[in-house]
């Protein structure tokens, strides 16, 4: 599956929520409301969250996923990338 187009929506808040990734694969299937998240303390660093629900239990659940590791690596890698080409370009 090859991931075809990635565009960010930038988050003007203080939090850590920076931004909002939609990522198309294949040119035929998109997925909205991927998040990037900055972690602050000993695991600092961004990471990319999936869309998710809240449950009637209270708990979020993903709603769409990698199910292998190799390619959640390429997806996150992917949106990163754009999210920094995205953030040194409004500098």
């Amino acid at each position: 599956m090859e991931i075809t187009e990635v565009r960010i929506s930038k988050v003007n808040s203080k939090g850590k929520l920076k931004a909002f990734a939609t990522v198309v694969f294949d040119k035929q299937f998109m997925v909205h409301d991927l998040r990037i998240i900055k972690r602050e303390g000993e695991d600092a660093g961004y990471f990319v969250a999936m869309p998710s629900v809240l449950s009637s239990e209270g708990s979020f659940r993903d709603i769409a996923h990698p199910l292998n590791q190799e390619f959640r690596d390429r997806l996150t890698q992917a949106v990163m990338e754009r999210y920094f080409q995205e953030t040194s370009q409004q500098e």
